[in-house]
């Protein structure tokens, strides 16, 4: 099953790379489709490409990858067991916000993604992601921390809301936020924590005779 998700992702990200659904196919270097493991219970969903997502066609390789890679890390999760893609799959120039007619052009290819890996928890990364994954309004720091079930790619799962980590580069207070809620998700993908070592049994202690209590 697994070979099978990872040839049709592959297939379908071959015909991704040549869409021409909206005006950022004019301005791009390359389609950005995703990257990680087809099997993958963990799925992050970004905005867009940026400037050196757009030249090495991978997403999150520039200072929040790093960022977003060292926070997997310190929950024992290598990147390559997850799934990383974003909203939009052509950077918008400039790094601008993505358009409500760019989002609507390229949320199928996203929806199809969802649909071939079958991920058990989708955190989304940031306002954009969000909203459009949950189909409700509210901002990422109102619903940040807190998972919901849904109905994506034709199955059930766990949209978990988290901050970008490109908000939390220079801000050590969204930072700590991020870490804490990146220390939920292997408690969302029913992961055990490991369990901590038993204490060492107390040495017995001699209590002196005490004279003179009768």
């Amino acid at each position: 099953m697994a070979a099978g998700t990872e040839l049709a992702l592959l297939a379908y990200g071959d015909v991704v790379a040549g869409c021409t659904s909206c005006a950022l196919a004019e301005s791009r270097t390359q389609v950005v489709f995703g990257v990680g493991s087809s099997s993958a219970d963990l799925m992050f969903v970004g905005e867009a490409p940026g400037f050196h997502e757009d030249k090495q066609g991978i997403p999150f390789v520039g200072a929040a990858g790093k960022l977003l890679t060292k926070l997997l890390a310190g929950i024992g999760i290598e990147r390559d067991e997850v799934y990383i893609a974003n909203v939009l799959k052509c950077r918008p120039p400039g790094n601008r916000d993505p358009l409500p007619d760019e989002i609507e052009a390229c949320e199928s290819h996203l929806f199809k993604q969802i649909e071939l890996i079958q991920p058990k928890v989708v955190a989304t990364l940031g306002n954009f992601a969000t909203k459009l994954l949950s189909g409700k309004p509210a901002g990422i720091t109102r619903v940040h921390g807190q998972p919901q079930e849904m109905t994506l790619g034709g199955q059930r799962v766990l949209l978990y809301p988290i901050f970008h980590p490109a908000a939390a580069l220079y801000t050590p207070r969204m930072l700590e936020v991020l870490e804490q809620d990146f220390q939920r998700i292997p408690e969302l993908l029913g992961r055990e924590e490991e369990p901590p070592a038993p204490a060492p049994e107390p040495e017995p202690v001699e209590h002196p005779v005490q004279l003179g209590l009768f």
